[in-house]
């Protein structure tokens, strides 16, 4: 629980206080006003005494006083040299363990002040590297020491789980994210997912908050098909017509290669082979260019039992559709892969993942970063029940398969099964939905405007605690482009100005 290291200093009043600054927290309309809510908390519950102190098991504060003492000391000296080395010496988000999801837990706002304080000095130390007062380098040396540290440092992504129309809330999570301006340049999605990915990608950039309006999401996807057509054993429950048809709408006749182009966004959906035998895969700009955003947005929602697997659709140079990869069909990427972490680092150079999880069958049994790295007596029991517990049903499902594997539709679901247990479904950084049986009425139902806005706001009011943690670990990535881009400007403005204009 937040604060229960502190809450035997505080007095009645002071707790009165942080209950009524809990309700209030609650209700926030925006994240400013969220923010000054959570600091005044901090502060009536002492939280914000924690940050000056520097002893923790969980991150080595030795090494960031060193650096940060370094770094200061090169920087004010104008050690250009020396500065650099430093800089190169530990250019990574999670030096000395800073990254550490418990040092963001104490506080509702903020960590420990020593590592804000290195990071500021790390950012200070580029933007002097980079700045004209760096006599040492010419530009086009500052610029190879940049695109140097960006390779370095790498890049963050974030992944959108499945959850039907429960995936209305990743709208919300883009939208907080958008605001802040700490939306990544790599994104995954499955499903519900796949659909939020599909939209942001074939996007441009200054036309991406109007999507998040919701106005495209206001459709017929889900419509059910009569009993006696289901019986007949042609399709699933769902009538896959509806949602192509809102796919094809809002999606277009795009390509991978071509989102890319529209949007400078990497976005990846992850579908599934219906054939178990193959592995998940993720569609990029990389591994199928020529695929249409569309059709694979459509695989990826193509959840078995509610819609049948369909398959896959190229777009050639001549402008002529083509299947992809013959009669394959494929499923929910979500079955096997609703977050393809693995892959997209080899393919992006990740250094850390966002994961927005809405996914009904995965949420009510996803932990909080406390529970996850409690190392107390008490949590043991709760973390070998769950560790045997999966080791269990893995092992039932694959005795199951040996013994009645023989039959297509037993095997394919005990496939599935497997895949759904044995994924890995927490990023570095996670929000997660918080769920009442009502939300899952709202499954299966088509979007509305009221339906919307309510989703919307909880992915929201689920990111801003974690807003802190993600610019945190942002802070030096973003310092490192925006030097690049500004060196870049220097050594050749015009060019620079053309392609704003042509991305704009």
């Amino acid at each position: 629980m937040l604060f229960k290291e502190f809450s035997q200093d505080i007095n009645p009043h002071q707790a009165y206080r942080i209950k009524k600054l809990k309700r209030k927290i609650e209700h926030a309309e925006s994240y400013e006003e969220w923010k000054n809510l959570a600091l005044k908390i901090d502060e009536e519950s002492g939280a914000q005494e924690w940050k000056y102190d520097n002893t923790s098991p969980y991150f080595d504060a030795e090494i960031i006083a060193h650096r940060l003492n370094l770094l200061r000391r090169y920087r004010l000296a104008e050690r250009t040299s020396d500065l650099m080395y430093i800089l190169r010496e530990g250019l990574t988000y999670d030096v000395a363990n800073i990254a550490h999801p418990m040092l963001f837990t104490a506080t509702y706002v903020g960590t420990k002040k020593i590592i804000e304080d290195y990071i500021e000095e790390v950012s200070n130390s580029l933007a002097f590297i980079a700045s004209k007062e760096c006599h040492l380098l010419s530009t086009q040396e500052k610029i190879e020491f940049f695109k140097n540290c960006q390779v370095a440092y790498g890049q963050p992504a974030i992944m959108f789980s499945g959850g039907a129309t429960l995936g209305l809330f990743h709208t919300g999570v883009c939208k907080a994210l958008l605001e802040r301006d700490l939306m990544p340049q790599v994104l995954s999605g499955s499903s519900a997912g796949a659909i939020m990915t599909a939209m942001l990608g074939i996007s441009k950039p200054s036309e991406m908050m109007h999507i998040l309006n919701g106005e495209s999401f206001f459709t017929e996807a889900f419509h059910f098909r009569r009993w006696e057509d289901i019986l007949k054993g042609n399709g699933g429950i769902a009538d896959v017509r509806y949602l192509k048809k809102f796919l094809l709408t809002n999606l277009g006749d795009v390509t991978f290669e071509e989102a890319f182009k529209m949007s400078g966004l990497h976005i990846n959906i992850a579908v599934a082979p219906y054939d178990a035998s193959q592995e998940a895969r993720i569609m990029n700009s990389y591994t199928s260019p020529d695929l249409l955003v569309w059709s694979a947005a459509l695989a990826s929602c193509a959840v078995p039992v509610l819609f049948p697997p369909v398959r896959l659709t190229s777009k050639r140079q001549d402008g002529k559709h083509t299947p992809y990869m013959g009669r394959t069909r494929w499923v929910d990427g979500s079955v096997r892969s609703d977050f393809p972490q693995e892959k997209m680092a080899r393919l992006y150079n990740v250094n850390y993942t966002i994961a927005s999880q809405v996914n009904p069958h995965v949420v009510p049994f996803m932990q909080t970063d406390t529970e996850r790295f409690r190392k107390d007596m008490l949590s043991w029991p709760e973390r070998i029940v769950r560790r045997q517990g999966k080791v269990i049903s893995k092992g039932i499902m694959d005795f199951t398969r040996e013994r009645v594997g023989g039959v297509p539709a037993v095997r394919r679901l005990l496939d599935h099964g497997h895949g759904i247990v044995d994924q890995r479904y927490y990023g570095d950084v996670n929000i997660v939905g918080k769920y009442g049986w009502r939300h899952y009425s709202y499954m299966l139902q088509n979007p509305r405007p009221h339906l919307f806005r309510l989703l919307q706001r909880e992915g929201e009011r689920a990111t801003w605690p974690k807003i802190s943690m993600i610019e945190t670990h942002a802070r030096v990535g973003k310092t490192i482009q925006h030097c690049l881009e500004l060196l870049e400007y220097q050594q050749n403005p015009v060019e620079h100005a053309k392609s704003e204009f042509i991305a704009v």
